[in-house]
């Protein structure tokens, strides 16, 4: 019998949070939030009912916290519990607890968790059913020796996998023996960390496989559906990067023959609710079962773009008992959609994560051809504490070709500044011939990563660096105007007004010296013989182009934004570049994380290249290395200590 929902509580944060606070209003049910330290101030907290604090900022204190979920429910007369996507979302002990606390799981049954929460369990549940499963060792033996031995005995490359683990944390890809043991080690600690478990599974990786899912949704009475694929193919890191729904190049006959083994999938736990069957594909349509997401996932937009099925409404009326609203011959597809996510990260950088305050926040319109979920705002921090994906782009069309054309233009509507973001190199993957042509597979962006990692073809630096003093111009100007004690406009009698500006383009050596005169409405810069000019309806001209463009300042760093890509330069600071040079031989942290490891203690010998510290932030792991050969002077930090961006983590002495 259905029980009708009137109010429920999110055990989650960002914009997934968001993202049921919205379905959940359109259905007319109450919402309670609950939030960290960290984010009192978050906009899953603002829009949200009710809001309910239930810790400190790490999530050990708070998120992960299921007792304190629990009571914050209690106290607001809360009836059920929508736990998400990581955190609580696939705890098994969290579900049980909630079912004993007489609260409604927005979830599977505890036993479906259970079945899938162990992967090499999971395996000989699918091999029952009859679902296609990858050669490997599931097995409990987890001895190093016999680990090894099965990866030789499998055959190299080999793929290891946390048993207990998902997000691409605790997985490897180890291409020889040689490489076996680190690789172990490396991935054990991190399941370890994430998961409190470091079982593992070793699998046979095939060489160009795509990762295809499929969307399935059970209700309490027997009825099972599919709602097509995606295609998660292009990965960093084993984590999502673009997805797309339908997977380009299916038959109808390999599209049906997946939907229905991830139904026999779900219906061999007796499942309920939304859930994603993950699949290896081969070239030959030939798929493999990897593991079931008891959850609704990151990616699931894709699929609402183009079913028109809003799936966490269907979560919420199979909660309450209802039967799903379609059979599976209801289920039409439409046209192409597309994900992209906008992570706080340096993609050229080792995807190095980024911190610190969103100073510059502008994304495309809202239409039913673009869709922005984010779970933050203009003026908010990001913070080490959590996963750094600010917020995913979708946009849909009526096929790939058309769909790509609107995901490109979308992601240069996409104009972030306060923290370094990924939208460059999305733009960069998405324009990619291999893309353009869907020719996808899982390791993507390392077989095409030199050429991701190029900047694309955009403005000349010139006209990007004079624009950029052009606006530092017009603003002091503007300044000056407001405030006439304060006017450096450069005013001559007879004479051209002069300009001198010091810039520093991302990524370049020097810095670049300016030295402009201003006249008949323009701005020259004699040595490049450009001029520029602004238009009343904020287009740039310059040196025979116009173009519009944005252009966000914080702190004497300044990002230009305009469909050619973005452009950062900073004003020049000579001191600062001097101390820079001082500090060449002290290793840093990179961001703000806790120390997981500390390799070598003072006096050590490094060669270049040895992993001296390996940090935490973000949920990833990342290894800080040696850049020459040199001796340790000093060791600042021991391990599980927390560290700010820039602390200075090793000394190094340059061996003669």
């Amino acid at each position: 019998m259905a029980q009708q929902l009137s109010k429920i509580l999110i055990a989650n944060r960002g914009e997934i949070a968001c993202r049921v606070i919205r379905t959940a209003r359109e259905m007319g049910i109450k919402t309670v939030a609950v939030y960290s330290d960290a984010d009192t101030n978050a906009q899953h907290v603002l829009q949200a009912d009710e809001a309910v604090h239930i810790g400190g900022s790490q999530s050990s204190e708070s998120y992960l916290c299921a007792d304190k979920v629990i009571a914050a429910a209690k106290r607001t007369g809360a009836q059920a519990i929508h736990p998400g996507y990581g955190f609580l979302s696939e705890n098994e002990s969290f579900a049980e607890a909630l079912q004993d606390a007489g609260l409604i799981f927005i979830g599977p049954p505890v036993k479906a968790i259970a079945a899938m929460g162990s992967k090499s369990a999971a395996k000989n549940i699918m091999a029952e059913a009859g679902v296609p499963l990858v050669p490997g060792y599931h097995g409990e033996d987890q001895s190093d020796d016999l680990l090894a031995a099965e990866a030789e005995k499998i055959g190299y490359p080999v793929l290891l996998k946390a048993a207990y683990g998902g997000g691409g944390k605790g997985m490897r890809i180890v291409e020889k023996a040689s490489e076996f043991a680190e690789a172990l080690a490396s991935a054990r600690r991190e399941a370890k960390a994430g998961f409190g478990n470091d079982k593992m599974l070793v699998e046979k990786f095939i060489t160009r496989p795509r990762h295809v899912e499929i969307q399935v949704f059970c209700d309490q009475h027997g009825n099972a559906v599919y709602l097509a694929e995606r295609d998660c193919s292009v990965q960093r890191r084993h984590q999502k990067v673009v997805e797309e729904a339908p997977a380009p190049g299916l038959s109808e006959e390999t599209r049906k023959a997946m939907g229905d083994a991830a139904v026999r999938a779900a219906q061999a736990i007796d499942y309920v609710g939304a859930g994603t069957v993950e699949f290896l594909f081969d070239e030959d349509e030939s798929f493999y079962f990897m593991e079931m997401n008891t959850r609704l996932q990151v990616e699931h937009p894709v699929t609402e773009m183009i079913t028109g099925v809003d799936l966490v409404e269907w979560q919420l009326r199979v909660a309450a008992g209802e039967v799903l609203p379609m059979q599976q011959d209801e289920i039409v597809l439409d046209g192409h959609a597309f994900e992209a996510r906008i992570y706080a990260e340096n993609a050229d950088d080792n995807f190095m994560p980024s911190t610190g305050t969103l100073a510059y926040l502008r994304h495309p319109d809202v239409s039913p051809y673009v869709r922005w979920d984010s779970g933050i705002v203009e003026g908010d921090e990001v913070t080490t504490f959590y996963d750094p994906m600010i917020a995913k782009l979708i946009v849909w069309d009526i096929d790939r070709e058309s769909a790509l054309r609107r995901l490109t233009n979308a992601l240069r509507e996409t104009r972030i500044a306060g923290v370094t973001t990924n939208t460059d190199y999305l733009h960069r993957i998405v324009s990619h011939e291999a893309f353009q042509k869907a020719e996808l597979t899982t390791r993507f962006i390392e077989q095409y990563g030199d050429a991701l990692h190029q900047r694309e073809k955009g403005l000349p630096e010139a006209i990007n660096l004079l624009t950029i003093a052009a606006s530092i111009i017009r603003n002091r100007q503007h300044t000056a105007n407001q405030d006439p004690w304060s006017r450096a406009n450069g005013w001559r009698v007879n004479a051209p007004a002069k300009h001198r500006i010091c810039l520093q383009a991302a990524g370049a050596e020097n810095a670049t010296v300016l030295n402009l005169e201003e006249a008949d409405n323009a701005i020259y810069w004699p040595e490049h013989e450009l001029a520029v000019r602004f238009a009343k309806d904020g287009a740039v001209l310059v040196d025979g182009l116009r173009f519009h463009c944005e252009i966000a300042q914080e702190n004497g760093r300044y990002t230009l934004f305009s469909h050619y890509g973005r452009f950062d330069a900073s004003l020049y600071d000579a001191v600062a570049e001097l101390i820079h040079e001082e500090e060449a031989g002290n290793l840093t942290a990179p961001m703000n994380g806790t120390i997981v490891a500390v390799n070598v203690a003072t006096g050590d010998h490094v060669k270049e290249g040895q992993a001296l510290v390996v940090m935490e932030a973000m949920k990833m792991e990342y290894t800080i290395r040696a850049p020459f050969d040199a001796t340790v002077e000093q060791v600042f930090f021991n391990a599980g200590e927390l560290v700010s961006d820039g602390a200075e983590l090793i000394s190094l002495a340059v061996e003669e």
